[in-house]
């Protein structure tokens, strides 16, 4: 196989919302979205993948359960939740009156506010798992809603200064939590989430660095279970479980985000591509990418190329 010199880092796709939407992250060309969960209401959710920016989440109202990493926190009180990029995260609701909001602002967004980049370095509540979630008491409820209200206020507003009073509201979000709040002790999850916990960080492993020079090593459910030390048909009934697929629909899934990402900001010829995925062969690679996406991977890549263009 011909090595390319075109071996650079692979962006993450959730720079690119228009091709394949993960789960509900999907940005508009903003660096930082605020959402209110009356308008996303996400019920149960997990995020196997690292993403690309930094989340906010508040729950205002109602019981869920989360997990962070391998901590898992029981929320019956109201709290704040900071999360970085690479944590693999899910989390359950366990009624219908949850409330709050989510905000998601992308890495560029913090290199260019380096007041909020230094607070966030001093607070560290993204960087220690510790303090990752802050519980509030009801009293504190109120000028939490207010600001998120005024932060989606500043979205639809979307003047030069729009991103300079976010950052701000960020801020006083992180030093009026420390303040207010305490940081409760996490649990740690079960030995069958570990398992799901597991899979997907192989999975990241295996996958988040794939190129000509480091084709994919493992990619059979029965690999993925080897390398777990569990039996596959085990992995997949917890994988169904968790998440409603099993194994090999999300090991299909992410090889498709790095080939669509190849695609997209590579030069890489489609055998290049097929053979970083782990195909012998082109006509074989063409064949699934067809099969899964609906159109061939020359037609993919022509099709974002004229609209970019």
């Amino acid at each position: 196989m011909a090595q390319s010199s075109e071996n650079r880092k692979i962006d993450l796709l959730k720079n690119m919302s228009d091709i394949l939407p993960i789960f509900h992250e999907s940005f508009n060309d903003s660096n930082i979205q605020v959402v209110s969960r009356k308008d996303d209401p996400c019920k149960n959710y997990l995020s196997p993948n690292r993403r690309d920016f930094y989340k906010i989440l508040y729950f205002s109202k109602g019981l869920s359960v989360l997990t962070i990493g391998m901590n898992t926190y029981y929320l019956d009180h109201p709290a704040i939740v900071f999360l970085h990029p690479n944590e693999i995260v899910s989390w359950k609701n366990l009624g219908e009156d949850a409330e709050g909001y989510f905000i998601l602002f992308k890495k560029k967004f913090i290199e260019s506010k380096p007041i909020l980049k230094l607070a966030m370095e001093q607070y560290e509540l993204f960087s220690k798992s510790e303090k990752n979630v802050i519980q509030l008491k009801n009293e504190h409820i109120p000028l939490f809603d207010r600001w998120l209200e005024e932060m989606i206020g500043e979205m639809k507003t979307n003047d030069s200064f729009t991103e300079d009073r976010l950052q701000t509201y960020i801020q006083m979000v992180m030093i009026e939590g420390v303040k207010v709040g305490n940081f409760p002790a996490p649990g740690m999850v079960s030995q069958e989430y570990k398992y799901v916990h597991d899979f997907f960080q192989l999975l990241e492993d295996e996958t988040s660095q794939i190129n000509i020079n480091n084709p994919i090593k493992i990619k059979t459910a029965k690999e993925f279970a080897n390398s777990l030390s569990i039996h596959p048909n085990q992995l997949n009934t917890l994988l169904k479980r968790h998440t409603g697929q099993n194994v090999s629909t999300h090991i299909k899934a992410r090889l498709l985000e790095e080939t669509k990402a190849m695609l997209i900001q590579t030069n890489l010829t489609l055998q290049e591509i097929g053979y970083s995925i782990g195909f012998a062969d082109q006509p074989n690679f063409s064949q699934f990418f067809k099969k899964n996406i609906g159109v061939s991977p020359q037609t993919f890549r022509k099709n974002y190329q004229q609209a970019a263009g």
